[in-house]
């Protein structure tokens, strides 16, 4: 990895919804070394900052495609990039999903509103190896049907994707209504063979942990992705500390039976 921002160019544009944007990028030069899927990159917007942001894509090529939600002044700088512009890249960092552990079980992917997308590389690998694993399933929630991303390829995972659930329905909307943890039910996986996936806000993550636990799929094999604050995303400043930990450094994808008790300390 690196610790300056390596030059990287907007090579393709698109809106998921009306805050969040998807940027397909290519290295000008030599590519940043190989990312696993949950990794993240520090992206910089010249002129702003930068922020950490998990890669979305992993392409053979060297590129990489980052969704972002425009939130900050970082972020709104990252969502008004256009096909041409040039960015700043540095990493890779973190802990990954390790999506190989769970060769010849089930996969289970569970996602809230934009933590899709740090897991959207790990269900196109599952998906592209089939006989590797048993039943995939990807469930996915969020606040409105205005929120939910990657919409089109949620229709070509339509063998994977066992349901969608949102918070607050508008007219339009004809599927479930509720919490993401509801739709568990249907999703056909073996709890003691499974291995689980979930990424989102953390109350999600902790109701969709717990419940797996409960059902039976063993703590070590439910593998969550951590949200804190990182700055420096070398484990120097501190500034994403949970505990014991640095996310930056020893997360983002961590196992819950190493996560559930930092997430349950309050305002820790």
């Amino acid at each position: 990895m690196t610790a300056l921002p390596v030059p990287y160019r907007v090579a393709g544009r698109r809106r998921e919804t009306a805050q969040t944007v998807t940027l397909r990028l290519e290295p000008v030069g030599e590519a940043l070394a190989d990312f696993a899927p949950g990794q993240f990159a520090m992206v910089h917007c010249f002129g702003r900052g930068e922020i950490p942001l998990s890669v979305s894509s992993v392409q053979s090529t060297g590129g990489l495609a980052h969704t972002i939600r425009g939130v900050g002044a970082v972020s709104d700088g990252l969502c008004a990039a256009r096909t041409g512009d040039v960015l700043g890249l540095r990493g890779p960092y973190g802990t990954s999903w390790e999506l190989g552990r769970a060769r010849g079980r089930d996969v289970l992917v569970v996602a809230g509103g934009i933590g899709l997308a740090p897991l959207r590389p790990l269900i196109l690998s599952a998906l592209a190896e089939p006989e590797a694993y048993g039943r995939v399933s990807v469930l996915v929630g969020a606040r409105t049907p205005g929120d939910l991303i990657a919409r089109e390829e949620m229709n070509r995972w339509r063998t994977a994707c066992t349901g969608m659930v949102v918070d607050r329905p508008d007219a339009s909307w004809r599927g479930d209504v509720g919490m993401v943890t509801q739709l568990l039910g249907r999703a056909p996986f073996d709890p003691g063979g499974t291995w689980a996936f979930v990424c989102g806000p953390e109350p999600m993550i902790r109701a969709t942990a717990r419940e797996l636990a409960h059902r039976g799929v063993p703590k070590e094999r439910i593998r969550v992705s951590l949200e804190r604050s990182m700055r420096c995303a070398t484990g120097t400043c501190g500034h994403c500390q949970l505990g014991p930990l640095l996310v930056c450094r020893d997360g983002p994808v961590l196992g819950w039976d190493r996560a559930e008790r930092l997430l349950s300390v309050r305002e820790l």
